[in-house]
């Protein structure tokens, strides 16, 4: 005998407690952050050395770098560029 699913979907409950924009972008800014911090490591750039890039101070990049914090898309641009990234939006 199957087992059907129960209950409801994650996103169906944190839309129910009113939560589900929040969580989607923290989510978002969480990857976004991952993928800046691997291209990072990859190109072996320190956040000194990326605040310099970015004419900016350290902490401004700890800043850039904490999924709970908001950023500019300007700002967001500039780093992903310094790493040979681009940001890419879209709206579904």
């Amino acid at each position: 005998m199957s087992k059907k699913h129960h209950g409801t979907s994650l996103d169906s409950f944190l839309k129910e407690e009113g939560t589900f924009e929040e969580s989607q972008a923290l989510a978002i800014k969480e990857v976004v952050v991952w993928q800046l911090t691997e291209a990072m490591e990859k190109q072996s750039l320190s956040k000194s050395r990326l605040a310099t890039l970015l004419k900016t101070s350290r902490s401004q990049v700890d800043r850039l770098l904490d999924p709970t914090r908001d950023v500019t898309l300007s700002t967001l641009q500039r780093a992903a560029a310094l790493v040979g990234r681009k940001v890419q939006i879209e709206l579904v």
